[in-house]
């Protein structure tokens, strides 16, 4: 490995912590031993890290740099000639997308269905110079979009908007964004419409009573996504048996292997006895599986849900309800919310927690209010 270096770096100026290699544009930090990229974009002078103190890997790494950076400059030419269009705008935006690190993959084609919602919602705007685009433009599209978005797409519809004439204002193509003063919609919150305990019990009756399919498979994740709050495609469907200690009464949520979860941060969520029953009584029943084996068969059981309320005659509700049952059910039971917050995997504290079940508190603060002791049961006799 150190022949390999030192014999593609040139001394530079003994004063200079950088040194030359005999690749053009690769330059060497001599402190740190890291490679960077030197390279003129456009008139402008860039030096980049690139994270590498191995000469092969480097040079990979410029190339893709190289090729990344004559992209954006071409783009950029075509867009100062007079070819302004959304479109070319949109693909860099497109480009940008793919290329943030910390966005989950889902969030990425979260944001791309609304680039493509937008653009069928306003026909013309792919062929529209940004240059010519008016604010009121914008308002009239918004105002159309408002009526047949839900509150939650039309914000983050609104959102990427912005974002994509903001590039404009980056290259400066256009002086001010003209989506910039939008107003965002407000979201209601969703009101909570749950089974009560004797309905989830018959709806879970009501699945295990269809015994073909994956019937009996999708009652069990019913009865866990209840039990645990977890969510059901990005963590419940990836508890493997390794996960659940039943020693210390707890079950390990690690999410999506490539993903992780949606915060990015394992967490434990306790078993409560419901769930520890259910857990034993599927490990019972496989005794030879691999620890590596998922707990639950399916990952989803959306259809058993809507075929049971049907035949039970209850308000359909959906994968996430049970999460909300979960919270509901804890609540209801004396847990407090910041704690009930930290099962579900919120990282605010228990704020967002509060604005959706905030009202569970209230309605039950007159019960437990007569907890609320000062004095003995014999001095308040007396």
């Amino acid at each position: 490995m150190k022949s390999e270096n030192a014999s593609q770096i040139q001394p530079d100026d003994h004063k200079s912590p950088w040194q030359k290699t005999s690749y053009s544009n690769l330059i060497r930090y001599a402190p740190s031993g890291k490679y960077f990229a030197r390279i003129r974009v456009g008139g402008k002078l860039i030096r980049q890290s690139l994270k590498t103190n191995v000469l092969s890997v480097a040079k990979l790494k410029l190339a893709d740099l190289e090729k990344q950076e004559r992209s954006k400059l071409e783009g950029q030419e075509r867009l100062v000639e007079g070819t302004a269009f959304f479109r070319d705008l949109a693909k860099e935006y497109l480009e940008r997308l793919d290329g943030m690190p910390n966005l989950k993959p889902r969030t990425k084609e979260y944001y791309k269905e609304r680039l493509a919602a937008m653009q069928k919602s306003w026909t013309e705007l792919n062929d529209t110079d940004v240059r010519r685009l008016s604010e009121n433009d914008c308002r009239q599209w918004a105002s159309r979009y408002a009526k047949k978005a839900s509150p939650t797409n039309y914000n983050n519809t609104l959102i990427v908007l912005r974002a994509i004439l903001a590039i404009a204002v980056e290259h400066s193509i256009r002086y001010s964004n003209p989506a910039e003063n939008l107003k965002r919609v407000r979201v209601n919150r969703k009101d909570l419409t749950l089974p009560s305990q004797k309905q989830f019990q018959a709806l879970i009756q009501e699945i295990r009573r269809v015994p073909f399919g994956p019937g009996l498979a999708s009652a069990d994740l019913v009865e866990f996504l209840a039990y645990t709050g977890l969510r059901v495609k990005s963590e419940a469907a990836f508890v493997t048996w390794a996960d659940c200690d039943f020693e210390k009464g707890e079950i390990i949520v690690r999410g999506n292997p490539n993903t992780g979860t949606k915060n990015s941060e394992s967490r434990r969520v306790p078993m409560i006895p419901d769930c520890r029953r259910l857990l034993e009584r599927l490990r019972s029943k496989r005794p030879d599986e691999k620890p590596s084996a998922l707990a639950m068969r399916v990952r989803e059981c959306q259809g058993a849900i809507n075929r049971a309320c049907k035949a039970l005659e209850i308000v359909r509700f959906t994968h996430h309800d049970l999460r909300h049952l979960f919270a509901t059910s804890c609540i209801e039971s004396g847990v407090d919310i910041p704690t009930v917050s930290r099962w579900l995997g919120h990282k605010d504290g228990g704020a967002l927690a509060m604005k959706v079940y905030g009202h569970l508190r209230d309605s039950h603060s007159t019960a437990m209010a007569q907890k609320v002791r000062f004095l003995e049961t014999a001095q308040l006799a007396a």
